[in-house]
This record gives structure tokens, sequence and C-alpha cells, in this order.
């Protein structure tokens, strides 16, 4: 028996789809080859550093974790699993992700032959040119190549198309006029309806699991459930939805104790896309304190200061939102204005990075330098637009993608505009540009489309094109946060280079000059890093950060009155940062003010109890203002807080010992030098301890071993001369 046309053209598009596979991780694997010995594969910046170090504590069994997700969750999760089962290689966690993103190729031509089955395209056709343009597309291959979630957000894009494909099949099936009689229906091979009402809804779930706004896409796929089936349709989906979220809610709500859909962070989000200096992209509450590790505190920190009280992750979220409302609301005008802005950054080429740019991956991957300056969205979106053209004969069924499309560029639009932000409506761009690529000779040809489609599409390449960005922003960004990796790692000449090549490529962007600065201090160069930092100020006033770097520099460098007033300007930014507290604490009572210190050192135990450093302060400021007591108890709290720390259990000794409570000092100085065993000053103090409790042998033996350590240490040699006398002496008066 001969094959039907029908049957034959799967098997036809079997072979397309591997090759599509072949192609896809083909140039994934060599992106990954290609970058192994870059810098930025094993030091991980920003959120990927985040996702890592979330990974590792999953996979260490930490499974269920401590407090409501701040970020998306999935993707750490996944992660986790892969470190479970094959130990942190970063070099898997690629590989994996190069199968993720070639697969994520297959389901989208998947997609795009069925929903395009019938346009001057041709299903077939589109189907290997959607592919085909995933596979090649350039930001594609440098996301997959990230620890980043992005990779996920665009497998469950493309898993969602292709189950909502096969669903028209069925609704084109149930709605078309019935066969000839005599005539069998051709079937496709999809399952049931139902089970595809699910799957589209566990897709989905999935998404809001690793892009928190496209929940957006519930509603929209709810409508056209309704739409185009029925009641229980719609039921159907949102019970797949639910299977997936649900859990996450309890999970959180667990932990939290109220209601968090998937993360608590939509409020911090809604006002850093919607306030007064806010410019459509990113900007941290705290100017230059983008990273991860920050974020949450920062928006707790604020918003607990600006209510004078303690809050919840919702009171967190609500604080913000009601900020952003407030600006809206109030400034209409302006609100309208930065919404165009916005919707014009979510169609521009530059790709707007927040940590990691593709074009310093570039430098090391051929992939990207070949396909990047074709394969972008310059190109893409105009392409998609007369796509759009091409394949409006089909507006009906494709009518739930305009839903979805427009309501994700919404949702983005609503916050604010990343390059990873709108990374998941290029599945969407793809299958329409697919069909604008294909199509284009036959439209042209039989005259379909007219002056007003080229119209169009060329205001589309103009406005995608049109320069927002000043040159080299995007890897100034990228050499300054690798350059911070580096300074963490204490590679100081390293990180020294790339912040000086942050700022070779924008001689005023402020963030470099400030971590610069940073380097240079920490390799001793305390001058150079003083006029570093004044760079950076003078480049961004407002930035409380390198006002506290710079007042520590000071101080360092024994210009403390400066120091002061630097310290006293990043209160005005941050009041309620324990860390500037402490340090103009220890500023002042360089200077003799010890009042004044104490008011900081306290006001920083107001603002975290639990500061083992400032108790260590103002436990020591005590001691020397003669409340011995207070100065016991304060160090005390330092050494329950920070057990680890030799220093404090020295501060602590020496409080002691002063106080005449011998036997808690030898404690004290025990640890000490258990904690600090090349410290010579708790050697010797040990031995004063000893030695006041008549133990004489066991204090000659701390002086020795204090002096062997620091030969010249004259209070020590004192200390040993009188031990051994009165040793001596204690012989002699024992002789009969």
């Amino acid at each position: 028996m001969k094959d039907s046309p029908h049957e034959r053209d799967g098997d036809r598009f079997r072979w397309a789809s591997v090759a599509i596979f072949g192609v896809a991780l083909s140039v994934r694997l060599v992106h990954v080859w290609q970058i192994r010995r870059a810098p930025f594969f094993a030091l991980l910046l920003g959120d990927s550093r985040s996702y890592d170090e979330w990974a590792q504590r999953i996979a260490r069994g930490e499974w269920i974790g401590h407090d409501v997700f701040y970020q998306a969750p999935l993707y750490p999760y996944v992660l986790g699993v892969i470190y479970t089962l094959a130990g942190r290689s970063l070099l898997a966690v690629r590989v994996v992700q190069a199968l993720v993103g070639s697969a994520s190729c297959v389901l989208l031509a998947g997609a795009a032959r069925r929903l395009l089955k019938g346009t001057t395209a041709g299903g077939h056709a589109a189907g290997l040119a959607a592919g085909l343009m995933l596979a090649l597309y350039a930001p594609a291959i440098f996301f997959d190549g990230l620890l980043q979630k992005s990779v996920l957000d665009v497998f469950f894009v493309c898993l969602a198309l292709r189950i909502i494909a096969a669903i028209t099949v069925h609704v084109n099936a149930a709605t078309a006029p019935g066969p000839a009689r005599g005539v069998r229906p051709q079937r496709d091979s999809a399952p049931d309806p139902a089970r595809l009402w699910i799957a589209v809804g566990l897709a989905i779930g999935g998404l809001g699991l690793t892009r928190e706004n496209a929940l957006v896409f519930i509603v929209a796929l709810a409508v056209w459930a309704l739409v185009v089936g029925r009641v229980r349709s719609a039921a159907l989906f949102l019970a797949g939805v639910a299977i997936v979220l649900v859990p996450v809610a309890a999970r959180n709500s667990y932990v939290g104790g109220g209601f968090y859909v998937t993360t608590s962070q939509f409020g911090p989000n809604l006002y850093i896309g919607n306030n007064p200096a806010s410019d459509g992209t990113y900007a941290s509450l705290r100017y230059g304190r983008g990273a991860p590790e920050y974020e949450r505190q920062d928006a707790t920190e604020l918003a607990e200061h600006a209510l004078g009280r303690t809050l919840t992750p919702a009171d967190v979220s609500q604080y913000w939102t009601d900020r952003a409302m407030d600006f809206i609301t109030s400034h209409p005008g302006a609100w309208l204005e930065l919404v165009g802005r916005k919707t014009a950054l979510i169609l521009n080429a530059t790709e707007m990075v927040d940590t990691e740019s593709q074009s310093t991956h570039a430098e090391w991957s051929w992939p990207l330098r070949l396909l990047g300056p074709v394969a972008h969205f310059g190109v893409l979106v105009p392409l998609a637009v007369f796509g759009l053209f091409v394949t409006w004969p089909l507006r009906a069924r494709l009518m739930v993608l305009y839903a979805l499309m427009l309501a994700y560029a919404a949702s983005v639009v609503v916050f604010y505009v990343f390059a990873r932000y709108r990374y998941p409506l290029v599945p969407f761009l793809v299958l329409f540009a697919s069909a604008g690529l294909v199509g284009a000779p036959a439209s042209v040809r039989e005259r379909r489309v007219g002056w007003g489609c080229a119209a169009v599409v060329i205001a589309a390449a103009i406005v995608c094109n049109w320069p927002m960005f000043p040159p080299g922003l995007m890897q100034a960004v990228t050499e300054s946060n690798l350059g911070v990796a580096l300074q963490e790692a204490h590679r100081y000449e390293e990180a020294t280079t790339h912040f000086r090549k942050s700022v070779a490529l924008k001689p005023d962007y402020a963030p470099a000059y400030s971590n610069l600065a940073s380097t240079l201090r920490l390799q001793g160069k305390v001058d150079e890093s003083v006029a570093t930092y004044r760079r950076a100020l003078e480049l961004q006033p407002d930035f409380p950060d390198a006002q506290y770097n710079l007042a520590n520099a000071l101080l360092e460098g024994g210009r403390t009155d400066e120091a002061i007033g630097r310290f006293q300007t990043a209160l005005k930014s941050i009041p309620a940062s324990v860390d500037v507290h402490n340090n103009l604490g220890i500023a002042l009572a360089t200077k003799g003010r010890g009042d004044e210190a104490m008011a900081e050192f306290r006001e920083a135990l107001r603002l975290d109890p639990r500061s083992p450093i400032a108790h260590r302060n103002l436990g020591d400021l005590l001691d020397d203002a003669g409340d011995t007591a207070g100065a016991i108890d304060h160090l005390r709290k330092a050494v329950q807080m920070s057990p680890a720390d030799g220093a404090v259990h020295y501060d602590l000794g020496s409080v002691l010992l002063k106080a005449g409570a011998l036997d808690e000092a030898v404690a004290e100085f025990t640890i000490a030098t258990d904690r600090m065993p090349q410290s010579a000053e708790a050697r010797n103090n040990l031995g004063i301890a000893y030695g006041s409790l008549g133990r004489l042998d066991d204090a000659i033996e701390q002086f020795r071993r204090a002096l062997a350590i620091k030969p010249g240490f004259a209070e020590a040699q004192r200390n040993l001369a009188m031990a051994e006398a009165a040793r001596r002496q204690g012989k002699a008066r024992r002789r009969p």
C-alpha cells in the first residue's frame, strides 16, 4: 500500500526536524567550545552567580529553602538537578542547554508547519525556515550559552506554540465541512484535545516559573479556549496551569506566611520601570547596586526606613507598587512618554544587557561574530511585519498568536526592557518572519502585497535600527561586571584591566570608575583610588556606594575629617545602611568624638541588632570610656554572633582581663589563639592571664611563643623576663 501524501509529508518533515536539530546543536556546541577559555566561562556574573549559588544549595539538599522566592525558581532547580547528577560542571550545564535550545528550534518548526499551512509560504517550507532561523539567530545562541533562565523561557514558549498548533488542527477539523460520502477523512496524529489543553496549561505554568510576567499568557489562552472550545477546554487549561503553580504558591505561603503565586518582586520591578527617573531600562533602587544580592535587601531596607516598621515581603511589594501608581496617576503625561520610550526599546535592534553583552562573547565565538551582524532583532522584526501581511488570510487561525504577542509585549512595557525580558517574543517573531521570508517571492509575483506593505516594513526597519544607546555601552557594562568578579576572586591586576577597558569604551560610566577605585584601594594604591572615586562622583553625584567607599579610602589615608563628611553624605541616600553608620562611628572615634561615635554604633545596632562588628566597636568604645560592664555585654553578643572571629574573642578577653575575670579571660584568649595562631598579641595576653593566675610555666610558654612569632615584641620580652624572675624567686622560697 502506498503512503498517503499526508504521511509522506510527515516523514519528510521528520527528516527536516533532524536537520534543524543538528544545525542548531552544532552551532551551539561550537560556541560553547570556543568560549570555554573566556574569563566569563567560569567567573559567573550577576544573576548567573546567584543561580549557581542557589543551585549548589539545592544540590546539597536544601530543596525547600527558607524565604519566599524573590527570583523565578524553576531554572535554579533545573541547575540543581544537573549539579546533583553531574557535579558542578559549568560545561555540562551549557551542553544540556545547547540540547534544550536545539529542541526549541524543532518545536518551533513543528508549530510553524501546522500554523502556516495554506499560506504562500507553505507549511513545510515555513516550518523548515522557522527552525533554521531560530537555530542561527545570534542572540539565541548567546542566551543558550549563559547560565540564565532564558533558555527555558524560549523552550516553554516554543512548546506552547507547538501544542497550540496541534489544538488548531482539531479546531479546524471540527469546524470544517464534512467529507463527501464514501471518503475517509484524513486524521492528524496529535493527541486528544483534552490532553492538549492540559499540556498547554503545563507549558504556560512552567513558563510562569521562569518568567513571571508571562503569567499574562494565562488570561489570553483562557479566553481563546472559551472562544474556540468551551468552558471545559478553559477549565482543562487552567487545571494544567494549577498543577504547576499551586505547589509553588503553597510553598511560598508555608515559608512566608502570605500568598505569592511565584515571587515577591512585583512591586520593586514595577517601580523601577515607572518612576520619575526611569528611562525604560533597569536602574537599581540604589544607584550602582544592581547585583542580585542587593535587590531584595535594598527594596526591603528602603521600604522599612520609609514606613518606620518591619515589613513582610508582601508589604515591601505593596509599598513599591503604591509608589509606582502614585507616579503614574500624578504624572500621566510623563508616564505616557515613558511608555512610548519603552515601546521603542522593545523593538530596538540593540540587545539591552544587565550583566553580559553579546558583543563581549563574540570576541571569543566565531558563530556570534559571523551571525551577529545579520541575525538580530533589527532584521527579525521587519521580516515578521512582512510575514504578518503574508499570513493575513489566516488571521482567524492566528488570532491567538496576535493576542499572546501583544499581551507579553505589554507586560514587558509595564515594567522595563531588557534583552532577556523581550526574548520570549522571538519565537513568535521568527514564526511570522519565516512566513515572510519563504512567502515573499510568491507574494510579490502575485502582487498580494503592495506599496503600503512595503512602506510599513521600511518604517519598521528604520524604527528598529534607530540608535538609542551610545556605542560601546553594553560592552562597557560587561567589562565592568567581569572586573567585579575578578576582583572578588582576588585577581586584582586582571580586574583593573577590565575596568580600564570599560571606561575606555564609555568614559562617563561612573560604576566602572567606582569599581576601578575599589580595586586600586585593595592593591594599596590609596591616593589613586581616592582620585578615581572622585571621578565617579563627578559623573554621578548621587552615587552612595562611591561616597561610602571614598570615605573609607580617605579614612585609610588619614584624612579623617573629610571621611566623616563623605560618610554623612552617603547616609542621606542610604540612611538604613549599617555599614555606613558603623564606619562613621569609627571615624568619629578616631577624632575623639566618643559620644557621637557611640550614637552611630547604637544606630547601626537599632537597624541590625545582630551586627557583630557594631557590637564589637561599641564594646571597645565603652571599654575606653570606663564602662566595663557595658563593654563586656556587647562583646559577649559579638562573640555569640561571630564565634569564628578570633579578634572578637581577643577584645572580650582583654576586657575580662582588665576586670579581673581571669578564668574567663584565659578561655577567650585560648579561643583567640586557636582562631589566630600567628597573633603574637593574643599569645602575650594569654600569658598575662596565666601569670595573673599564678600559672607561670603556662605564661612563660605563651610569651616564648609570642616572641617566636614576633621576635622584636618588646612587651612580650618584658613579660617573659618578669615571669622567669618570678618563677626563680618562687623556687628560691621553696628551698629548705
